[in-house]
């Protein structure tokens, strides 16, 4: 025990004299605006991929740029020391928009730190998650403890398209004994999280066409119907009273039984004040293991511009996460029924999938887990991680599950709940990313005193 005291001080002084290299590296990759999107300029997404490149060539590893019809993905590959099992790990290097200017604190592409939070678009999502693979290499010097090979992939943000060409391709290189997906969050400051379940996803365009073309409001209001307002109609069919996802056959089940009150979700979430949150059932369920249907955009006239007419069709996009293990394919065919089959006053309902993604759940048993356990243990000072669900969907995971079905996969995070990922004023909390990397750093220890076999026998 004092042997192994010792040694988690000394891997925590060596990443804490780290960290200031660490943040100035973070601060000029997430001074790169790497926005995916297309409506974005994609120089910006092959420079960030370069400057990963450097990062990766400069802690000893051979290292590719790959690109399979999408955006560059980097590969690193540093071999196993003689009888070490190889780990994975995996960060993506792309961003979301930056959004309203207006809506930042602080300039979105130049991280600032105000007093424990650095702020910035990417500073936790997710390049806060390839510093913290540079940093724990960083920790180990040139004797890693693993064979590493890290992957870090430019198109995230936009759906990973190339993902499963790249797993095809260069599966070979990206083989391993264990996988960490640094994406996720903690449970809060000063706890630390195992993400062992992920919502699927399903995407869908509905179309509601109630005219063939536009006709005059005064004329035909009140006999004809406009296909905005059947649109509205339709919509208003996807929850119960309750606020509860009303599409029926979709799976859905309890969650952890963690403490999470009704103020913890106004904190974390901005609910405004007098709003009610939405569906029945622990707050933890609906969050992580129910369906949820979100309306994310609507063709419509502008309020500016509208004139007095029947608009002949409307469209929305619905975004609809689905249990962690409920078929996407299964829930999108739920979904386009009850469009179908709800069509108002006869109007025409057309429904396209647009994107969908698979779930994960972990059986978070083993020794690789319980590697990942002690590891946070030790960095968070003695704190108990937690096994938490997330009710966003990072499709990837179940993509790596089913190209290396023998490696334990580890879903960690460089966030916290006040990280506002995707949002305006994202952060990242310093000195928890600071534990991160300490935690990483004790994994690819512990593992490294594991054979390959010991880490597939979980599961086997």
């Amino acid at each position: 025990m004092h042997d192994l005291a010792a040694r988690v001080h000394d891997l925590a002084a060596r990443v804490h004299d780290l960290m200031p290299g660490v943040r100035s590296d973070l601060e000029a990759l997430s001074r790169i605006p790497s926005v995916s999107l297309d409506s974005f300029d994609q120089r910006h997404v092959e420079d960030s991929a370069l400057a990963v490149a450097d990062l990766l060539r400069a802690e000893g590893l051979e290292v590719e740029i790959v690109r399979e019809g999408g955006r560059p993905a980097v590969i690193g590959h540093r071999p196993a020391p003689k009888g070490a099992p190889t780990v994975l790990l995996y960060a993506h290097h792309d961003v979301q928009p930056p959004g309203d200017e207006a809506d930042w604190a602080t300039p979105a592409f130049e991280p600032t730190l105000v007093g424990e939070r650095l702020y910035g678009r990417g500073v936790a999502d997710d390049k806060a998650g390839v510093m913290a693979h540079v940093a724990a290499l960083r920790a180990h010097g040139d004797r890693p403890p693993v064979g590493v090979t890290v992957f870090v992939e430019g198109e995230e943000e936009v759906g990973s398209d190339s993902l499963a060409t790249i797993l095809e391709r260069h599966g070979d290189r990206l083989a391993c004994d264990a996988i960490v997906l640094a994406d996720s969050h903690n449970w809060k400051i000063g706890v630390p999280a195992l993400t062992t379940t992920l919502r699927g996803m399903v995407r869908v365009v509905v179309e509601v066409r109630a005219l063939d073309h536009g006709v005059h409001s005064g004329l035909y209001g009140g006999a004809v119907p406009d296909g905005l307002t059947a649109l509205c109609r339709l919509l208003t069919t996807l929850h119960d009273e309750a606020g509860d996802v009303a599409v029926k056959g979709l799976r859905s089940s309890e969650a952890a039984d963690l403490d999470y009150s009704e103020d913890d979700l106004r904190a974390d979430s901005g609910l405004a004040e007098g709003v009610r949150p939405i569906g029945t059932g622990s707050i933890l369920s609906r969050l992580w293991t129910r369906p949820a249907l979100t309306v994310i955009g609507i063709d419509a006239p502008s309020v500016d511009k509208a004139a007095n007419l029947l608009t002949p069709v409307g469209r929305a996009k619905l975004s609809m996460r689905i249990h962690p293990e409920e078929a996407p394919e299964t829930a999108y065919l739920a979904l386009k029924e009850h469009l179908q089959k709800n069509a108002p006053w006869g109007c025409q309902v057309s429904v396209r999938l647009d994107d969908e993604g698979s779930g994960f759940a972990a059986d978070a048993q083993g020794p690789v887990y319980d590697a990942a356990r002690s590891a946070f243990r030790d960095a968070w000072g003695g704190v108990e991680p937690v096994d938490i669900g997330v009710g966003g969907s990072i499709p990837f995971v179940a993509a790596f599950a089913e190209r290396f079905p023998d490696a334990a996969i580890l879903v960690t995070g460089v966030e916290d709940p006040d990280s506002r990922a995707h949002a305006a004023n994202e952060s990242l909390h310093l000195g928890e990313f600071e534990r991160v990397c300490l935690a990483e750093a004790l994994l690819l220890e512990r593992l490294g005193a594991t054979t390959p076999n010991e880490t597939e026998a979980q599961h086997g």
